[in-house]
């Protein structure tokens, strides 16, 4: 059954989220005010676009942060580029959200993969 549902994180950088979804190929479309979705559109502030899917993850602001919410039936094509409840978009986002931190704060930063993913090392 399809319906629109929350992905569990609240976006705090937006530059964080732009950067993420260029890395993984998706297409970040800003002031975009509809978002596709099974029931048809919904309203956002922006929107992400994923290659191959059939519907989009509106980006939504509330107040200074922004949600984002999309519909995770299966056969929308976005479980399977953004994996089970969105976890690589997380993933990838916090990613991002750590690097610039650290860059404000002057840390450089350094990736090591690893058996079931990614350390990032700073440094001073």
């Amino acid at each position: 059954m399809s319906h629109l549902s929350k992905i569990e994180i609240v976006i705090n950088d937006l530059r964080a989220l732009i950067t993420a979804c260029q890395k993984m190929g998706l297409e970040f479309r800003e002031n975009q005010a509809r978002f596709k979705w099974y029931d048809g559109e919904s309203q956002c502030t922006h929107a992400i676009r994923v290659p191959g899917a059939r519907y989009e993850v509106g980006v939504i602001q509330n107040g200074s942060t922004f949600e984002l919410a999309w519909d995770n039936w299966s056969s929308g094509g976005l479980v399977q580029k953004l994996g089970e409840n969105a976890g690589l978009l997380k993933k990838q986002y916090s990613m991002e959200r750590v690097r610039n931190e650290a860059r404000e704060k002057r840390y450089k930063v350094r990736e090591q993969s690893i058996q079931n993913g990614t350390r990032m090392v700073l440094t001073t």
